[in-house]
């Protein structure tokens, strides 16, 4: 799809006069008028490259990622091929590292652009999580009392105070607010308070949101975020949590005297498509005998020096009594969206399999068609392309990947290899 520099009119939350580019990751470069400080943040970013051409002029091209970028001056946003919607992109991003996101998490329609969805939904969420109170928890607290308090950290108290008896450095479960939970939800609460042109009546619910959140501990700019435990006790907070969390690891936001308003939204789609299929093929094999490993590593050739050897790195190996019997890769962007075939990545599953004595390698990759199967010539090996139609509701996807198992612990019961 062609890009088109777009003039933005007063819409979710971007300023009447305000350039709104918009590309796809897959769509060539195109040619608009940037200022100087916008053009370097862009390329900071890491969602496009912006190269100057004289006259104000800049090339900005796609470099692979997908995401939204926006100053005082102007947005860009890089779509993923397809029109994925904002929902299924979310969905992709949680599933990996907490699977059961719900996909209705996202409040916003999916032709609504980024920065107003994620505005929304957390807004949305948060006022849900928050509905009855705001959530407490225990939190063990290290502290220096004059009395007794849960128990007292002898170590510290010898290193610390040799030869006193008070204060004692003493441990103990305190029931606050200042909780993971809490922390995370007030962090993500204030980034999205600091996106430039987000619409005021959405801008003053997430300062009320964070009002309540006041008493808990601002988490410092870049810290890791604290972990917590989905349980019966946080269950309102989980959806929030989720999207919370998204929104730190993977948006950028900064505002303030003397800077330029900024935020950025970017995301690896080959790294977010892997993931997923990582995590819930894992989770579909799980079904059946044997052990699925992520991203395993095998020796491909044999060498003096192990400086000197190949050794390749699949996505996903499917093991029986430790050993693997079938492989896969998941593949986001297939040679042919190129305009090529795919037989570069076929070379890399006839290597996998060849390193892993196994005689079928399954092609995982992004988009609709049909499942196809190519022996290759003068071997014993099967490789099967797999599509998986990104555009189906999640069901529909998981369903895909659970049929994924299915087939290919078919293939296996079908060849012998489990009764080896």
């Amino acid at each position: 799809m062609p890009a088109k520099p777009v003039q933005a009119p007063v819409h979710g939350g971007r300023a009447k006069g305000t350039k709104h580019l918009v590309l796809d990751e897959l769509s060539g470069r195109v040619v608009d008028r940037l200022d100087a400080a916008s053009a370097a943040f862009l390329n900071a970013s890491g969602l496009a490259k912006a190269s100057p051409m004289g006259m104000g002029l800049y090339r900005i091209e796609p470099v692979g990622k997908v995401g939204s970028v926006r100053t005082a001056t102007m947005q860009l946003d890089v779509r993923p091929k397809d029109r994925l919607g904002l929902s299924r992109l979310l969905f992709l991003l949680s599933y990996a590292g907490n699977q059961g996101f719900l996909p209705d998490s996202v409040a916003a329609a999916e032709d609504c652009e980024l920065w107003s969805a994620l505005a929304e939904s957390l807004a949305q969420l948060a006022e849900r999580a928050l509905g009855r109170g705001v959530l407490q928890g225990y939190r063990t607290v290290d502290e220096s009392l004059r009395t007794v308090k849960g128990r007292i950290r002898i170590s510290d108290q010898i290193s610390r105070r040799p030869g006193m008896l008070v204060p004692l450095e003493v441990s103990y479960d305190g029931f606050t607010e200042d909780i993971a939970e809490n922390r995370i939800l007030r962090a993500a609460l204030e980034h999205m308070g600091q996106v430039p042109r987000v619409r005021p009546e959405v801008l003053s619910r997430l300062r009320q949101l964070k009002g309540k959140l006041d008493a808990v501990t601002r988490l410092p700019a870049g810290a890791p975020l604290p972990p917590w435990t989905p349980n019966r006790m946080n269950v309102r907070y989980h959806s929030v949590l989720r999207l919370a969390g998204l929104i730190l690891r993977n948006a950028s936001a900064e505002a303030g005297h003397g800077k330029q308003h900024t935020a950025s939204f970017v995301v690896d789609m080959a790294q977010v498509f892997g993931d997923f299929v990582g995590a819930a093929l894992r989770e579909a094999m799980a079904a059946y005998p044997g052990e699925m490993r992520l991203h395993y590593n095998a020796l491909l050739s044999e060498a003096v020096h192990d400086t000197d050897r190949l050794s390749v790195r699949p996505d996903a190996v499917h093991l029986l009594g430790g050993r693997p019997v079938v492989v896969y890769n998941a593949k986001y962007k297939a040679a042919t969206d190129l305009g090529a075939s795919l037989t570069a990545d076929h070379y890399q599953m006839l290597a996998h399999c060849t390193a892993l004595g196994v005689p079928t390698a399954w092609l995982i990759y992004a988009g609709a068609g049909e499942v196809k199967l190519r022996r290759i010539l003068n071997t014993d090996i099967d490789i099967v392309e797999f599509p998986l139609d990104l555009s189906l509701p999640p069901a529909d996807i998981l369903a895909a990947v659970a049929e994924l198992a299915r087939q290919s612990w078919g293939e296996l019961v079908r060849t012998g290899r489990p009764g080896d």
